[in-house]
């Protein structure tokens, strides 16, 4: 089983990096893909591979070696990264969602809101807000007094899992991270829905139906990848502790390490006219 386990997770992670890594290289050598949409894309991208070469590659590992141990700075900062890609991809999604309401609710000053200095603005913002919160996060974490057990019931280094490791009350821990998983999760998820109640009224607005299904098209991608990481997150972090629960927290955040990373390009290029027609123009570039 072990052995199939590494195989499996090992082609998921090579596959996710190619998959990432040909969605990025696209978008940068491309220049009908130079706009904001697929801007926020490949930042997207490179979460995504951040996100993946974060966990499993020590995953990997420990499937190889029957010596599954895990140093305490190590873990901490596998901790201190894990949390940084989901807040700050947290915040991208949200940035991506913005984007999708210019384009639908405003198109004539599109260009205008939208601008490279803006967008520009919206990415640094997320990923500093993003290893920010994470800072926060780890800092807290670093403050708890950790007397043993020293076994993480988990596939890597995750919040809820070394938390489990400290001496103070666990029920503290779990209020603590709700409260943040309040900030973090439903505070971007309500801007989101607030955004695209204006798309969906904007849509009904529209006359013709070929009209109405372009304008929705433009965000069914993101539509089903907000659905994937905002949706696990939640069951991961909101429903009550149990211990049928932590068997189902590890393959939900395995789901969100390794499937996600996956998942995101395909969404993106199957769905997407535009990334399917520059990979059709840089094959043909290839084959001449």
């Amino acid at each position: 089983m072990e052995v199939f386990l590494l195989w499996s997770f090992s082609l998921l992670y090579i596959f996710s990096l190619l998959a990432n890594g040909v969605i990025l290289g696209l978008i940068c050598l491309d220049p009908r893909l130079h706009s904001p949409m697929y801007f926020f894309l490949s930042h997207l991208a490179v979460l995504d591979l951040s996100y993946a070469s974060n966990n499993v590659p020590k995953m990997l590992a420990n499937l190889m070696n029957q010596r599954r141990t895990i140093s305490f700075v190590p873990c901490i900062m596998q901790t201190f990264l894990y949390l940084a890609f989901a807040a700050t991809e947290c915040l991208i999604l949200v940035a991506m969602s913005y984007d999708r309401y210019v384009a639908i609710c405003h198109p004539l000053h599109y260009a205008v809101i939208m601008s490279w200095r803006v967008c520009t603005a919206l990415a640094v913002t997320s990923w500093s807000c993003g290893f920010v919160l994470s800072l926060v996060h780890t800092v807290l974490l670093l403050r708890l007094p950790f007397c043993g057990p020293r076994e993480v019931n988990h596939l890597f280094c995750e919040i809820l899992s070394v938390l489990k490791l400290a001496c103070a009350d666990p029920r503290i821990n779990r209020v603590v991270i709700l409260a943040t998983c309040v900030f973090v999760l439903v505070g971007p998820l309500c801007l989101m829905l607030v955004s695209y109640t204006h798309i969906l009224l904007a849509i009904l607005r529209i006359q013709s139906g070929e009209g109405r299904r372009k304008a929705f098209s433009t965000c069914s991608s993101h539509l089903c990848v907000v659905g994937l990481f905002f949706g696990i997150a939640m069951v991961v972090y909101m429903i009550p502790d149990s211990h049928r629960r932590e068997e189902q927290e590890k393959l939900l955040s395995l789901f969100h390490s390794l499937f996600n990373p996956v998942l995101n390009p395909l969404i993106y290029s199957l769905r997407n006219s535009q990334v399917k027609g520059a990979f059709h123009r840089a094959l043909q570039k290839r084959s001449q």
